[in-house]
């Protein structure tokens, strides 16, 4: 049963089997092409050595200040729930697998392999069925297993099934790379076995049927709820006829057999979650935690960060309500979350991702060397990858795109925050005139979402409209075609079978449902 199930996503194969005018004809295991293989590589300055330093003055410049985990509001915080920062690392881990090491000896998409399917398909939670790997399954082939208890949420929860050395069995190893992800993937493997629960109900449940069951909820989700909450509805809009999703709009893989992943994605446009990352997370009333562990100089009373690959600590089990609105939440106190003045609506609030713009929190200024190294910035690292991999400039593609190009004098850098209102800085004044007309791509598209906000209601007490900056059209455009040409490429999603297909029960469908079924809410 399984195997057939398997069948039917890896018939179609991520590959360039067949070149077309975006594909580089590579053989059968390299599945990376290029969005815009007509333009030019963006180039900012004369020698390797000089362009890496611009890069590195530009990379300082996106990263804000020191900031400690708080509890409490945030200026930088938008009106999405911090729980779709980590569906969207959940969703990159299903569409493609970490080509780093190949990157490294080639710097070149050309070379790169991703033997992973290009399918919303979850086989980052489902590896390879339990015909292959049924170590991460129970012995009735059907259920996951489930690791140790953990406490301190309020629901019944579980490590992940760890080997003795503890690193995580499940389909991804990434999955485990820090305690927020590695509990989604939980929730994951508690959702399936929750749906096998209920379908035992009416007969002998099918491994399948639950698999296709959990596939279509997490598409629904992906398609109907996180690509609006981060992409702008102009954007989107365009893309649909009547109101629906129109493949004819979608025109990345119209001209090609099989469809591949964009560097244009996968470097520059899907990293925009990086900046939606906070400081640090309140896990339940117990746990306030950073995102890495920084010295005790720097962070009193805060050593261990959000690092995975471990066993989990058996009292970090997220309370859900703290990332996701599956229940109302107090605001809490601006005053006294910069005070510093403990105030419990402040702790046990709904947290919310910070907003899409060109600054990364100081903590990602310095990853940990078991993340990365040489170098440990993460903006520098995004900056010098789209150089290495030769990508266009924003403006560049701007223009192939046929969308408003924004001057230099919009490209904005630094916290998109109402208030206290910023003293943001343009690119090439921050980082000199080899930006002039010329931004990164990943940069770019981070100060057009700084242009393209949507007024939010956040879901607590005292309802409050939070300014939310969104994907424009070129961030927008990339991200939307990659998803929704994946959706309608494959021939087994929702979108391909019954595009007005609806989960049953809440309308709209929403990630915070999909959570209260995993944990038994409803």
């Amino acid at each position: 049963m399984a195997k057939q199930s398997e069948g039917k996503h890896s018939d179609i194969i991520r590959g360039l089997k067949a070149a077309g005018k975006n594909q580089i004809p590579l053989g059968d295991d390299h599945r990376f092409g290029r969005m815009f293989p007509d333009l030019d590589a963006a180039k900012f300055g004369k020698s390797a050595a000089q362009q890496g330093r611009n890069l590195e003055k530009l990379a300082d410049a996106m990263v804000s200040g020191f900031d400690k985990p708080k509890d409490g509001p945030d200026a930088e915080e938008s009106g999405i729930p911090s729980l779709y920062t980590y569906l969207g690392q959940f969703i990159d881990h299903d569409l493609t697998f970490d080509p780093e090491a190949s990157f490294q000896k080639q710097k070149d998409p050309n070379a790169t392999e991703d033997f992973r399917t290009a399918a919303f398909d979850l086989d980052n939670v489902y590896g390879r069925g339990p015909g292959d790997q049924p170590y991460m399954y129970d012995p009735d082939g059907l259920s996951f297993t489930l690791g140790s208890p953990i406490t301190g949420g309020h629901v019944k929860a579980h490590d992940l099934q760890r080997n003795p050395a503890g690193r995580a069995l499940i389909g991804d190893p990434r999955n485990d790379e820090n305690s927020i992800v590695s509990q989604l993937q939980g929730l994951f493997l508690q959702f399936h076995n929750r749906a096998l629960h209920e379908h035992s109900k009416r007969g002998k449940p099918d491994f399948e049927d639950i698999q296709n069951f959990v596939r279509r909820h997490y598409q629904y989700i992906v398609i109907n709820d996180f690509l609006p909450r981060i992409v702008n509805a102009q954007v989107l809009n365009a893309f649909k006829k009547k109101g629906m999703y129109d493949p004819a709009k979608v025109t990345l893989f119209n001209n090609v057999k099989y469809p591949f992943m964009p560097v244009e994605f996968s470097v520059a446009g899907y990293r925009l979650g990086h900046s939606m990352v906070r400081p640090g997370y309140r896990l339940n009333d117990v746990v306030l935690v950073p995102i890495f562990p920084l010295p005790p100089k720097e962070q009193p009373g805060f050593g261990e960060g959000l690092l995975g690959f471990k066993p989990m600590n058996a009292d970090w089990a997220i309370d859900w309500g703290r990332f996701i609105d599956i229940d109302v939440r107090p605001y809490g106190s601006m005053k006294d979350a910069d005070d510093g003045k403990l105030n419990v609506d402040n702790m046990r609030r709904l947290q919310f991702a910070y907003r899409i713009d060109t600054a990364l929190v100081d903590p990602l200024r310095h990853l940990p060397p078991t993340v990365a190294s040489k170098p440990s910035s993460l903006a520098l690292r995004n900056l010098l990858r789209g150089a290495e991999f030769g990508l266009p400039s924003g403006q560049a593609v701007a223009a192939a795109l046929q969308v408003p190009v924004l001057k230099d004098k919009d490209i904005l850098i630094g916290q998109g925050v109402d208030e206290p209102k910023p003293r943001l800085r343009d690119i090439v004044s921050v980082a000199g005139p080899v930006f002039k007309g010329n931004c990164p791509l990943w940069t770019y598209i981070l100060a057009e979402a700084m242009h393209y906000q949507k007024k939010e209601r956040i879901p607590v007490n005292g309802r409050k409209i939070v300014t939310t900056p969104q994907l424009g059209p070129v961030g927008g455009r990339i991200v939307a075609t990659v998803f929704l040409g994946l959706m309608f490429a494959d021939p087994y999603s929702y979108l391909s079978q019954n595009p007005s297909w609806k989960p049953s029960g809440a309308k709209p469908y929403t990630l915070k449902d999909f959570v209260r079924f995993a944990i038994g809410q409803r």
